[in-house]
């Protein structure tokens, strides 16, 4: 589903490292996506509404979206 819209995980499911300031997050996933719209368009599709959904259902967390840097 990722690769449909342009995107790869590039960090997954590890437990970050504090270095500065406070993290309270057990697990990190970064995923990139080639455009903005690429991973707006994801959030849309009604396969991964389940897959959140079932998250949702089972998880606590946060899901962002940044800008990188090109």
């Amino acid at each position: 589903m990722l690769a449909r819209h342009n995107g790869k995980y590039i960090v997954q499911g590890v437990e970050p490292t504090p270095l500065e300031g406070e993290w309270k997050h057990e697990r990190l996933v970064v995923i990139e996506f080639a455009s903005r719209t690429d991973a707006e368009a994801l959030l849309k599709v009604p396969e991964a509404q389940k897959l959140f959904a079932i998250r949702h259902g089972s998880t606590t967390g946060r899901l962002l979206l940044a800008d990188g840097c090109t």
